[in-house]
């Protein structure tokens, strides 16, 4: 996938301003803009920030409803190569954080040395993380149930947003978030991390003890039921084999939606608190 103009402007702008960037990668049922209150909050802070597409992501919400299918079949290492892609135009090496399958893409990229720092915020499973909750189960159950699902771009519905992103929030937020926010995910990306303990070759891998991967913060809310707390300790505790700072934090009183919701400054500034003790 090329760099798009979008893309290319924010690693001029990057370039241009001095200042150590900040790499935003966004999960599944989200866009690059779903980083937009981050990105300025870092801003604020004298950050440059990123949001780095998955390939073929269309510009806006009502472009990616008005053609879901255009967001099908796309992999981990696609959006990997592609985010790694765009932070080799920076002239600085950037902290990069992600959301739910970004937080896991963050940790991915981590793994090829590219990161000053990492934020992992609900993160994805990696290979070697074994618990499996019934909420996250349940969460993902929209995707998993069906086998051809991998080939396809699956949009949740309201109830199935509330259950698995919004259960610590009230309906009317729940609904608001929903109509802002939310766009049809690749089932393929979900599949792999979902299979990753049954795939000695999956793309949901990494080395924890890698001493290239930097610093890292796993940030989970206690209430998440897409990756509840559970996953998220088990993913710190392989990763805290690693030679670097490796730490957790939990959010109390927050589910999934915590990157996008009214209380997402809370979670913006423990990772920028973290951020800044490395960059």
């Amino acid at each position: 996938m090329a760099i798009s103009e979008r893309e290319a402007q924010q690693v001029e702008k990057a370039n241009a301003s001095g200042s150590t960037p900040v790499v935003f990668i966004h999960g599944l049922w989200l866009l690059p803009s779903s980083w937009n209150n981050w990105v300025e909050f870092f801003e604020e802070n004298g950050y440059a920030g990123l949001t780095p597409d998955w390939p073929d992501d269309p510009e806006t919400v009502e472009e990616a409803r008005a053609n879901p299918d255009v967001l099908a079949k796309k992999t981990l290492k696609q959006i990997g190569d592609h985010t790694a892609e765009v932070i080799g135009g920076l002239q600085k090496k950037p902290a990069v954080m992600g959301h739910s399958t970004g937080g896991l893409l963050a940790q991915l990229i981590a793994d090829r040395g590219l990161s000053a720092a990492t934020v992992g915020i609900d993160p994805g499973p990696f290979r070697g993380v074994l618990p499996l909750p019934v909420s996250a189960l349940r969460s993902a159950g929209p995707v998993l149930k069906n086998p051809l699902n991998r080939s396809k771009a699956i949009t949740l519905t309201l109830d199935q947003f509330k259950y698995g992103w919004a259960n610590a929030l009230s309906d009317e937020e729940a609904k608001q978030l929903y109509e802002t926010y939310h766009v049809a995910a690749p089932g393929s990306a979900l599949m792999q991390m979902a299979n990753a303990n049954l795939n000695p070759w999956t793309e949901a891998k990494l080395d924890p003890g890698n001493p290239d991967r930097g610093p890292l913060l796993i940030i989970d809310g206690e209430k998440d039921h897409t990756v509840p707390w559970a996953i998220a300790n088990a993913s710190y505790k392989r990763q805290s084999r690693n030679s670097a700072v490796t730490e957790i934090v939990k959010i109390p009183n927050r589910g999934h939606a915590l990157t996008i919701d009214s209380g997402w400054r809370e979670v913006a500034q423990t990772a920028l608190d973290f951020v800044k003790r490395f960059v």
